[in-house]
Formats: C-alpha cells, structure tokens, sequence
C-alpha cells in the first residue's frame, strides 16, 4: 500500500481494512489543503497575539513590568487573587512568575471588574474584538475575590496534524485536559473549514471563546458564523436552533458536559451533519466511564451471555459492550500541544470494552514542527 499520502492510506484503513498484523511504522508529511494560502508552521496571528487590550484591565505596575517581559510572547494568563501576590503563567517550560511583592487588593480588582464591564452567568467575560478571556472568582455572598486573565491566540497551521481528517467530512471530537489547546484547534477548524473548504460552518459559541468577545466574531473563525448562547445551561437549544434556522454543513461546539448536549449531539449526528466537537477527559477511557459522556461514544451496556459463549470468556456470564454507533467516528486525545492520538471510535471502544489496548494513529510533531505520524500502532 502507497504512504506517500496520509490521506489515501487513512481513507482506505477506516473504510476496508481491519486486518492490523502489519507493523507500525512512521511516516512524515506536511497536508496541504485544497484551495486557499497554507502555513506550515504554528504561527501566532499578530492580531489575536497582541495582548495590550489584556494589559489594560491590570494594575499600572503589573501592565508595565509585563510589557517589559521578555517572554511575553509565551504569556498564558495572569492570576489576580485578593491577598495574594499576582502571577503570571508561561506556556512551554517558562513555569510562572510573581509580578511584583505585594498582595493584590480589593480596590485593584474592582478597577479591573469595572475595567471588564458585564460578567456572564458562568463568571466568564471576553474583552470585545480579542480572543482574551476573563474569569471571575466570588466569594459566598458574590464579591469578587480573583481573577483568572487568559490570553487568546489564534495559531494559523495548528490543525495541520489533522488536515486530512477535515476532509472525510466526518465528527470529530477533541479530548484533553484543560489548557492544551482544545479551543485553539476549534477556532483554526472553523476557519479551514469555512475559507478553505467553502463549508457553512456554525460556531456555537457559549461564553465566547472561540469567536471572541463582542458582537462581530474575531477573524480567526474565518466566515463561519457565530451563534451565541444567552445562558450556559441553553447551549444544547442553540445548537438545535442553528441546525433548523441555517443549515449549515458543520456545527463546532467547545465543552460538551450535560445530558443534553449529548443528546442534542447525537440528533445532530443522525441528521448527517459534521460536529466537530470538544470535552475534558485525559483519555479515550474517561470518556467510556463517563455515564452522561459515554453516548458520545455509543455508550456502555451490560450483556448477559449464555452459557456456551461464557464459556468462550473465562467463565464470564456478564460483560460490557457498546451500546450502539459513536457520535463522533473519530477521537482525538490531545496529550499535549504537538502529541495527539487518533482513535477511531468505535474500534477503540470495541477493544478497550474487551479489556485490550486498541490500535490508534499517534501523530506528532519534531523540533523542525515537521508532523510524524505513526500510523495503528499499540499505544500505552
């Protein structure tokens, strides 16, 4: 079989074959798209890394020493805590840093709450026509007490470790812990899609994360369109409503949590249109044990065997097996910024369900920011 295209060898493994007594092996390649300007490296867009609408809301002092940061390229977020002293955190191995000596004070964070204007309902805010995000910490009777400012970056030639998949045309769900990048990569997939690929592409956006505060989107989603959710517990209504008022071809949806975006999830599926999806879970199996998350991936039930094929398992007259067809045919568990792994649903799950290690696609990649890929290799 021909690996000179990852797209090709991919198509043929996830429609034909099921035979994996081949060897893994790696294979090296840079996607290119079918139409449009392709960036091959991650690279920040000046716009969204331009972090001085940030500054704004902090302290004079703390606005100044981090101007004056030598890597505040790498800024991740600043940490304002009543009594305690402010902290600025650092992508990669810069770590953190205290900004100055002194504690934080009351008067400070109310200069920044004015600073912010309106707080959502979930305690979040967006600072209009950035991708910063604001997130408040109250006390019991609803004082603001902290403030956890994270710097937004749109990064061009992010999702370049899973350009191929976009073409598939098949729901994608993104899983990882918090601060990896889940929402970063929703934001560049909605501009590869909508400019790219010349999808209708919906963003359902909850607190504005991946479209940017205000009321025009940023320019990092492309010309997909924004649908904002008044409430966090309305998500799954708007996502209904996107699919019935504007037919679009994709649905891109961050943190999916509740029963009923599952659901709204799933009735999105049937109707044939692509999700490319998020939620937190380190690895495939988090989501499995899941109860609310596991329909995501057909779900878990338990099967009583007769007595000839218990025999067949140990002895075993009760096992667990999938309950019905994925949600999302592909998972991705991003391990961290430059190593995900590929799963393909339904066969993960079939095989982690039978208490086996499943055979998956790592993709990664090297100090050149070349993307390897390893393709159906065991994986620990």
């Amino acid at each position: 079989m021909s690996i000179c295209c990852s797209c090709s060898f991919f198509y043929k493994h996830y429609n034909i074959s099921n035979n994996f007594s081949k060897p893994s092996f790696i294979s090296i390649r840079k996607t290119k798209p079918t139409t449009g300007n392709w960036t091959p490296k991650c690279t920040a867009s000046d716009d969204a890394n331009d972090i001085h609408e940030l500054l704004k809301i902090l302290p004079h002092d703390l606005r100044d020493n981090l101007v004056m940061e030598s890597k505040k390229d790498q800024l991740l977020e600043v940490i304002l805590d009543l009594g305690r002293l402010p902290v600025a955190c650092f992508l990669g191995d810069s770590g953190r840093k205290y900004l100055r000596d002194t504690e934080i004070s009351m008067e400070e964070l109310e200069y920044a709450e004015n600073a912010i204007g309106e707080i959502g309902g979930d305690n979040r805010a967006g600072i209009t026509g950035t991708l910063h995000r604001i997130s408040a910490v109250r006390n019991r009777k609803g004082v603001v007490v902290g403030f956890t400012c994270r710097v937004g970056r749109a990064v061009r030639g992010h999702i370049d470790m899973v350009r191929d998949l976009l073409q598939f045309g098949e729901s994608i769900l993104f899983i990882g812990r918090p601060g990896v990048g889940k929402t970063t990569v929703m934001r560049e997939i909605s501009r590869v899609l909508s400019d790219e690929l010349q999808k209708r592409v919906v963003v359902v956006d909850t607190s504005n994360e991946i479209g940017g505060g205000g009321d025009i989107p940023h320019p990092a989603i492309g010309s997909a369109r924004r649908m904002q959710v008044s409430k966090p517990y309305m998500q799954h209504k708007v996502m209904i409503e996107a699919v019935e008022n504007h037919m679009p071809e994709v649905i891109i949806i961050d943190e999916i949590s509740t029963r009923a975006e599952v659901n709204a999830c799933q009735s999105i599926a049937e109707r044939g249109i692509m999700l490319i999806g998020s939620a937190h879970g380190d690895r495939l199996e988090n989501i499995i044990k899941n109860p609310v998350l596991s329909h995501l991936a057909g779900g878990v039930e338990s099967v009583t065997l007769g007595d000839q094929e218990a025999r067949k398992r140990d002895g075993r007259k009760s096992v667990s097996e999938r309950g019905g067809p994925s949600t999302f045919p592909f998972m991705i568990e991003m391990r961290d910024r430059h190593y995900w792994v590929v799963h393909k649903t339904e066969r993960s799950v079939d095989a982690l369900l039978r208490g086996e290690k499943p055979r998956v696609e790592v993709r990664k990649r090297d100090k050149q920011m070349k993307v390897i890929i390893e393709k159906w290799k065991i994986e620990n």
